[in-house]
């Protein structure tokens, strides 16, 4: 079955009382996926994309075996700080390495904050160890990441509150939502769409080749930040997700943080999501001869 008949078969499935609406949302709503062959700065981007592998892969391998594994253990510390932070949960280092060790503050708010450190950093160090191998960008794998998350959260941690009625609902470790939300300005697919969307992104990141992987560790972030498939936790998600990705593709040995620069430009990242959620305009500004 084609997406055209993929998406005219969610159009006309009756709505029935109880189940999760599918407002037959067409799947080319999230096109294009990927850098294509044609685009005008492909050329430019993949030139970047050989030079990243270089550099990462030989940073790597210029350090000694136990430095890289102790330098491992403090980027995923760190990766999670700057997680944190673009979340707008500023835990500090010290805090951070109190609650690895067990250490937690009596302060109801910070101890809870230590526990989502503690638990970002253990679902990385999973990554690390290949628990996601070969599933960064599947469905089941974007689930597991969520649900090894969310389940070492302290409860007060999975509820999220609707920001016009103030209803609190609560995060489901693992499982695509079920109704709609809405993000900034940006209002996600029916929750019935989710799983379709999600079909349609697995097919087209799951078997790149380097560079390519490389390129889509953006655009798979994006538009996995665009399909909002959890009702809480998708940036978190999708920033460990394009974690995985480029763990693989540049051979980074997990001494590489993608979280950090992201957090050093916060607002910029931020900004361009939001960018990218907007209406298409290729059509009004044509590329330049």
């Amino acid at each position: 079955m084609d997406e055209m008949e993929t998406d005219k078969k969610a159009a006309k499935t009756p709505a029935i009382k109880g189940t999760i609406e599918d407002r037959g949302e067409a799947i080319g709503l999230m096109e294009p996926m990927l850098v294509s062959e044609g685009a005008r700065l492909r050329a430019e981007l993949t030139d970047l994309a050989v030079e990243l592998a270089g550099r990462a892969a030989g940073f790597r391998h210029s350090l000694p075996g136990g430095v890289l594994t102790a330098l491992a253990d403090l980027v995923r510390a760190m990766n999670c700080y700057y997680s944190n932070l673009i979340e707008g949960h500023d835990t500090h280092p010290v805090d951070i390495e109190r609650a690895l060790k067990g250490d937690y503050s009596n302060d109801p708010k910070k101890r809870d904050l230590q526990l989502e450190a503690k638990a970002h950093i253990e679902v990385q160090q999973w990554i690390d160890e290949e628990g996601l191998a070969g599933r960064a960008t599947t469905a089941a794998g974007l689930k597991e990441i969520h649900r090894r998350f969310c389940e070492l959260l302290p409860d007060d941690l999975l509820w999220v509150e609707h920001p016009d009625t103030g209803e609190r609902v609560r995060v489901v470790p693992g499982e695509f939502r079920e109704r709609d939300v809405k993000v900034g300005a940006h209002i996600p697919i029916s929750p019935g769409a989710v799983p379709r969307f999600m079909e349609r992104f697995e097919v087209a990141y799951s078997k790149l080749g380097k560079t390519d992987s490389i390129l889509a560790a953006a655009t798979a972030h994006h538009r996995l930040a665009w399909i909002h498939p959890f009702i809480d936790g998708n940036g978190r998600v999708a920033r460990l997700m394009s974690y995985a990705m480029l763990l693989k593709t540049l051979d980074t040995g997990g001494i590489w943080s993608v979280a950090r620069g992201l957090a050093r430009n916060v607002e910029e990242y931020k900004s361009l999501l939001a960018a990218c959620d907007m209406v298409k305009q290729f059509s009004i500004f044509p590329t330049p001869a």
